[in-house]
């Protein structure tokens, strides 16, 4: 039954990305928001449990909960309702009895689960998720296993640069802010079984849950299997405001390392969702250095100079404003001199937008490649769940393409000013010497 449902993964996705996408949303009585988008062409459903349940959520001085939280839901349920509990093993196998696959989603604003099943298996597939995101036992013993995986793993990356430096440059960026916690041997440590069971009382309910349905179910049917996800959750109370996202005075900060590269990131908090400028700011990142070999970047610091092998930049937006990132390697001794290029190619950027050749090279690949954008119903339920849970118009992925297309140079160095000021700009190099 794998197989089956792999093979029917990218049928339904060529049948979707041929024609708009009706996504009908509408609010359970409990308060959660359902997206659905109907589709008999094959035997399959997709769903998608999102809760604002990230990482931003986690309390002071406990990095590490929501993530715990999250990866715990399916370690164990409690007995309910006539309900036998269930361990970690139990669970597992259920779903795998179902050929059903399940997923856990945890990123800085969300908390979630996904599940991908046959919709002739749907029924106690649905069933069994709905119970462990509502009756998570989250049994000591595992937790305190989870504790010593985490630790373990995380003394390892705190080994390799790469890890340093996004650490470092998060923390930079985001100060005291939520978004700038990291996890230490300390935080993991705190973390009690009760601050799971509280976290999970706090953020897991039915009126901040945003459900995302994909595949062969009506709409009636999709209506039921959100309630049926939703009704063993409680009501939440209003989620308190986080502190505001503050533009720092930036800096520049060098981390000793063994390492032979220097590992350099630069960058500044610049986009939320959602935003006017996301459409200018995705086009213009193309040609500064999103596009690859075609970037200014990459053409600048590698392609004229040879300082790295690769060279890239991006917007990453979020709930409250997500960082802008360049990023790059290159030999310990040329990292002043590769700094150098990055900022001067940043300040011409800032200062004269995109050519008319740049600005139609992005759109054509941009527009040429969006399909690939939703070319597998994993890719497409992350897509509509994007749009619930950050509120995006419905039509969102129908005028992504009208959107790009409409974007001019003018638009592009407007936002980019917006945005960015280099003078705020955070650096970080770890391995120079």
């Amino acid at each position: 039954m794998f197989k089956l449902i792999a093979g029917t993964v990218l049928a339904f996705a060529c049948s979707v990305s041929h024609a708009a996408l009706q996504i009908q949303s509408w609010t359970l009585a409990n308060g959660a928001r359902v997206l659905f988008v109907e589709n008999h062409s094959i035997p399959m459903l997709d769903v998608s449990v999102d809760f604002d349940a990230g990482t931003r959520r986690d309390p002071a001085g406990k990095s590490g909960t929501a993530a715990m939280t999250n990866t715990m839901l399916s370690r164990g349920v409690v007995a309910a309702n006539g309900q036998a509990a269930r361990n970690e093993a139990q669970i597992s196998d259920a779903f795998a009895d179902l050929a059903a696959q399940r997923g856990n989603r945890i990123d800085n604003d969300r908390g979630g689960m996904t599940l991908r099943t046959l919709t002739t298996e749907r029924e106690p597939a649905i069933a069994m998720l709905a119970r462990v995101l509502a009756q998570p036992a989250f049994p000591a013993d595992l937790l305190a296993r989870d504790q010593i995986r985490t630790i373990a793993n995380l003394k390892e990356n705190l080994t390799k640069p790469e890890v340093i430096a996004d650490r470092a440059f998060t923390s930079a960026l985001y100060a005291a802010h939520p978004y700038g916690a990291q996890i230490t041997e300390a935080s993991i440590n705190a973390i009690k079984r009760d601050d799971l069971v509280a976290f999970h009382r706090q953020y897991y309910v039915a009126n901040h849950a945003v459900i995302t349905l994909i595949g062969d179910v009506t709409r009636n049917e999709a209506d039921g299997i959100a309630r049926t996800l939703t009704a063993g959750l409680p009501q939440g109370a209003a989620l308190l405001a986080l502190p505001a996202v503050t533009t720092g005075k930036g800096g520049e900060q060098r981390i000793a390392h063994s390492s032979s590269q220097a590992h350099i990131l630069i960058g500044m908090p610049a986009l939320q969702r959602p935003d006017p400028d996301f459409f200018p700011l995705l086009v213009g990142n193309y040609v500064l250095g999103g596009g690859g070999f075609v970037s200014r970047l990459m053409n600048e610091v590698r392609e004229k100079r040879g300082l790295t092998y690769g060279v890239s930049s991006y917007f990453e937006p979020m709930a409250q404003p997500g960082p802008f990132q360049i990023g790059l390697q290159t030999k310990s001794e040329q990292a002043d001199q590769a700094l150098k290029i990055v900022r001067e190619t940043v300040d011409g950027f800032l200062k004269q937008g995109p050519s008319t050749a740049e600005l139609k090279a992005a759109k054509d690949n941009l527009v040429g490649g969006f399909a690939l954008r939703i070319d597998s119903n994993k890719k497409l339920l992350e897509n509509i769940a994007m749009i619930g849970f950050y509120g995006l118009p419905l039509d969102y992925l129908d005028t992504w393409t009208a959107n790009v297309e409409r974007v001019t140079a003018e638009q592009i160095r407007d936002a980019f000013n917006r945005k960015l000021q280099t003078s705020h700009f955070t650096t970080v190099v770890v391995g120079a010497r």
